[in-house]
């Protein structure tokens, strides 16, 4: 990362970075940017990377290094959700521009991208380094003058990144100009810190604390020089040592104003410059305004018939209701996880987009959704099971028509990350209780044979799955002591 005072170079520990989280701390000036830029650059090529830039600063990084520049401004929340989750699949570096957004769609930005990466897949869990600049903004420590909505959005999401990031990948990174300002929960999560200049004394005193220095040696992080750092953490030093980071590669848009030579002129001049007009300032003389048209010609104008529209081409019923069905399974196979009155107005703009209304009644768009999530033939009769399933809260409605698919089918019994996946989760274990529910209604009746296959009946059709594993076997590692203090790890199958 750079120099201590002695000249020695001060490293930095990437992997334990990514167990156990960074904090940077600084006034404006005091080079908490170029700290990070330090670090990104440092660890381009090892790590995949994700860059909250709330000031368009870190932009530039996709000119030497295979970042993806995300300009946010351009991008509905839906579509910023699929570019985080498909970031997360491919495992691509983003910088995601937020400049030019106001501050409250800052925050909504930022809380659905985080919240995207943070429920990828398990088996998408990639270590990622996620730096959040001006954190502070993201996860404030007291309500402000941003939306109430958006500020629980984004706090969450930071939360989520800092305290529960670490099993699913995700490094939280975050720079703040006060302590005071950000949220404690977030800020204690971070294992490593490297503070910068500071003067205010509460803010002083929190970094005195993180750092394990004692209240009266706090005075020295006012003297710290531009660009020096007190560092502390098991990624970096178990005790607190100063570092001059080191220099970078690229550079940010917005550059630190330097002292510019004023420009040689005497006052007479000068003044002549400011009040001279130019010939393209010079104003044309305006027209005489013109006579005012007659009430006959007024009334002439208001009964003359106006131009046709153009129709939009329109479709039979028969076309229509097929590219609803149509826009219906493309939603279906994207899986964006929204709320129903979201996915609702998403699907009417989709039909808008290919001429065509979608006026059905909410109730009826869940019910069809649930249908198209679950794979259901469009040639067979499902009013009875859908019947059936209207005791069921909506969420539950999808699963439990795929299981209807497969026992009306005599296919194998869904597993549970099947089952999970209509359920729009990610643990297998609520789709286990999402099961026992739907079996203490009555609707169905679940049997596990002597060997550990599961079947499921619908009684009120006489229909019933082929047994199957509900779940994978995973391979059982057992330690085997050979000698004293020695062990050999071998792995045994089931």
């Amino acid at each position: 990362m750079g120099y201590d005072g002695s000249g020695r170079p001060v490293e930095l520990d990437l992997e334990e970075l990514l167990a156990t989280r960074l904090l940077v701390q600084g006034n404006s000036g005091s080079g908490k940017s170029h700290l990070l830029r330090r670090l990104l650059e440092g660890s381009a090529g090892l790590v995949q990377q994700v860059v909250i830039d709330p000031e368009g600063d870190f932009v530039s990084l996709a000119d030497a290094f295979s970042h993806i520049a995300v300009d946010a401004a351009q991008y509905s929340l839906i579509e910023v959700e699929r570019l985080a989750a498909r970031a997360r699949e491919h495992r691509a570096s983003v910088v995601l521009n937020l400049d030019g957004l106001e501050v409250d769609d800052q925050l909504r930005c930022a809380a659905t991208f985080l919240a995207a990466l943070f429920d990828a897949p398990r088996e998408q869990w990639y270590p990622i380094l996620v730096v959040v600049d001006e954190a502070q903004l993201f996860a404030p420590a007291a309500a402000g003058e941003v939306g109430e909505e958006a500020r629980r959005a984004s706090l969450a999401a930071m939360t989520n990144l800092m305290c529960r990031g670490r099993k699913r990948g995700l490094a939280g990174v975050i720079a703040t100009q006060r302590l005071a300002k950000l949220a404690k929960n977030v800020a204690a999560e971070a294992s490593n810190f490297l503070m910068g200049r500071t003067f205010l004394d509460i803010d002083m005193a929190r970094a005195a604390d993180l750092l394990g220095m004692e209240r009266r040696q706090a005075d020295q992080i006012r003297d710290l020089a531009r660009g020096e750092f007190l560092a502390l953490g098991p990624a970096i030093s178990r005790r607190p040592v100063s570092v001059r980071i080191g220099s970078v590669t690229t550079f940010a848009r917005n550059v630190s104003p330097k002292l510019m030579p004023l420009p040689d002129a005497d006052a007479d001049g000068l003044r002549d410059r400011l009040f001279t007009e130019d010939a393209e300032e010079m104003l044309p003389l305006p027209l005489p305004a013109p006579a005012p048209p007659s009430i006959a010609d007024l009334m002439q104008n208001a009964l003359a018939p106006l131009a046709p529209v153009p129709d939009v081409p329109e479709l039979d019923e028969a076309e229509q209701e097929a590219v609803r069905a149509a826009v219906m399974a493309e939603m279906a196979r994207e899986g964006a996880r929204m709320p129903l009155p979201q996915l609702y107005q998403d699907y009417q703009v989709r039909c808008r987009m290919r001429g065509v209304t979608a006026n059905e009644p909410l109730d009826r768009f869940r019910r069809q959704f649930a249908v198209a999530r679950a794979g259901l033939s469009p040639d067979e009769d499902w009013a009875d099971v859908l019947a059936l399933g209207e005791s069921l809260p909506e969420e539950m409605l999808a699963p439990f028509l795929g299981l209807a698919r497969a026992a009306r089918a005599g296919d194998d019994c869904p597993d549970n990350a099947a089952l999970a996946i209509l359920y729009d989760t990610a643990s297998p274990s609520r789709a286990r209780r999402m099961l026992d529910y739907i079996e203490e209604k009555g609707l169905i009746v679940v049997r596990v044979d002597l060997i550990g296959k599961r079947s499921i009946s619908f009684p009120h059709f006489g229909w019933t799955t082929r047994p199957a594993v509900p779940e994978p076997p995973r391979p059982h590692v057992s330690r085997r002591t050979t000698a004293p203090g020695r062990a050999s790890v071998r792995e045994r199958r089931p």
